[in-house]
């Protein structure tokens, strides 16, 4: 056998570092950093560090070796090399004045197009849809942004009208299931094609200069995400008879002074093709007895909740928030200068009018008035919710979030409580009750005021405090029985527990000392 040379195989054969990839590769630091993010490549972190960086104890980063023999047969790396060079001529151009030939070039400006990596990342449409959580959140947040160097109009645009065509798909289709709003913004999740899509939508505001965030990095994911979100409206919009790329309606940003700063209406309906599928009843053979029959046809009911009901939205309430709701409930909406709208303040047949300040006297007599919450809640808690309680200028209902999952020890409020009776869901136990001796014993005596005994002798009346000391000694030999490899997984399942505990006794001192307060202001 021949001598095997030391850090030539195993751990040290399988890794490479950052450095040497790039070297490999022959392109700068900035493109490889760039081509790593549209391949979907990513650092790894080798089990042995040491063998990894062939004896060496500094500190680097590592790929596999695989991908980044993978990334040799990339066309974008020549697509890279080709404006590098088209950049020199054209800086060289421009310094010798020579405008001619500056014009040309800018005219003949390469350009590289992606579709090829959205095909290699998503070989199946339900990837692309697990992976639509961080595809909508970053292209949110972008068409939020204000236009800077790094952060062009260009991509901010076309932020703006991807996210209002998957938007108006999700009107269309009617598959919103959850709503939310906080301080961070509104949170969405829709049922689309069995999966479950969650994303997060800013609050319309004027976002000014973000510091502290490197938008050239987020902006490479931005360029991939753009494209993969186009072939995915794409794909939605076929599956349901719509038109892509349909028209879309426009309506002024009052956030901004840029007379080409426009936001998209979600008030306009769409128009779909002559193949357009009739809908058809699928609880028509199904039995009530069963868990997606019930899921299905409380979507069903869901899709109708504001059908007949014409909303009218003032200036300050958020339209895009309220109308995706709204819509997908069968409800219509419109507000001032609502592009596409049907109908004006001044309309009679309007049902609600959505306001948050308080009403002045100039008001009709033949509309609803209620607060924006009063439609959230009403999503949540899938029924049309009395509005006594959402009138303009009331002190509003906690507004809940139906994203919480509550598990036994959790404290869970009185309307959270109402809320999941009324959904026909299981209430977790809040907390522990009294001891399983201690209940037997209450049970004795209050049997024993009920009827009246007659027995010979004396009564055996047993200790609670012994029977807890009892319980509790037992409970300690069962522990001292544990393995010494699970102990400490024990430890830390205890830790959590009486942690939990904690948060539930502080969020219940909270809620008694609410009601005090509220008590003593009636």
């Amino acid at each position: 056998m021949g001598r095997r040379i030391k850090y030539e195989s195993g751990t040290a054969s399988n890794y490479i570092s950052r450095a040497a990839a790039v070297k490999k590769l022959q392109i700068s630091l900035k493109d490889f950093h760039r081509l790593c993010i549209l391949k979907g490549i990513y650092p790894r972190d080798p089990v042995h560090k040491k063998k990894a960086n062939k004896g060496s104890t500094q500190n680097k980063v590592f790929y596999h070796a695989r991908d980044i023999q993978y990334l040799t047969s990339e066309p974008l790396i020549n697509k890279f090399r080709e404006y590098k060079t088209y950049m020199k001529k054209l800086i060289r151009a421009k310094n010798k004045r020579e405008r001619n030939k500056a014009t040309i070039l800018q005219i003949n400006k390469p350009d590289f197009k992606l579709d090829h990596l959205v095909r290699e990342r998503y070989p199946t449409f339900s990837l692309a849809l697990r992976d639509l959580d961080d595809c909508l959140n970053l292209l949110f947040a972008f068409a939020l942004l204000p236009k800077s160097k790094v952060v062009k109009s260009t991509v901010i645009e076309d932020c703006r009208r991807l996210t209002a065509e998957f938007l108006h798909y999700v009107i269309e289709a009617q598959c919103l299931t959850k709503v939310f709003v906080s301080i961070k913004g509104t949170y969405f999740q829709a049922q689309i094609m069995g999966e479950k899509v969650t994303w997060l939508m800013g609050h319309q505001r004027s976002v000014g200069r973000v510091q502290d965030v490197d938008f050239a990095t987020l902006a490479n994911f931005v360029d991939f995400y753009t494209t993969a979100l186009s072939f995915i409206n794409f794909r939605l919009y076929k599956s349901i008879g719509l038109l892509y790329p349909p028209k879309l309606a426009r309506s002024k940003n009052a956030n901004s002074d840029d007379v080409e700063d426009e936001l998209y209406s979600l008030a306009h309906e769409l128009q779909g093709t002559a193949e357009d599928i009739a809908p058809v009843d699928v609880f028509a053979e199904m039995e009530d007895d069963g868990d997606i029959a019930d899921k299905m046809k409380e979507m069903m009911k869901l899709k109708t909740l504001f059908k007949g009901c014409k909303f009218f939205l003032n200036r300050e309430v958020p339209n895009d928030t309220l109308t995706l709701v709204i819509r997908n409930c069968g409800g219509m909406v419109s507000w001032d200068g609502c592009p596409g709208g049907k109908y004006s303040e001044n309309f009679d047949g309007i049902t609600h009018h959505v306001i948050d300040r308080p009403l002045t006297d100039s008001f009709t007599m033949n509309r609803i008035y209620i607060q924006p919450q009063w439609v959230l809640d009403c999503f949540n808690y899938r029924k049309i919710l009395p509005v006594n309680k959402y009138v303009p200028g009331a002190h509003l209902p906690p507004h809940l979030s139906p994203f919480v999952l509550e598990s036994s020890g959790d404290y869970i409020p009185p309307e959270r409580m109402e809320m999941l009776r009324e959904l026909g869901k299981e209430i977790p136990a809040q907390k522990e009750n009294a001891p399983i001796l201690k209940a037997k014993t209450k049970a004795k005596k209050s049997e024993k005021k009920d009827k009246v005994l007659i027995k010979e002798g004396k009564v055996f009346n047993a200790n609670e405090q012994q029977l807890l000391h009892a319980a509790g000694h037992t409970k300690k030999l069962r522990e001292m029985m544990i393995p010494k490899r699970y102990k400490n997984a024990y430890k830390k399942i205890q830790f959590g527990i009486k942690r939990k505990a904690k948060e539930t006794r502080a969020l219940e001192d909270k809620r008694r000392k609410r009601e005090v307060v509220a008590a003593v202001e009636k």
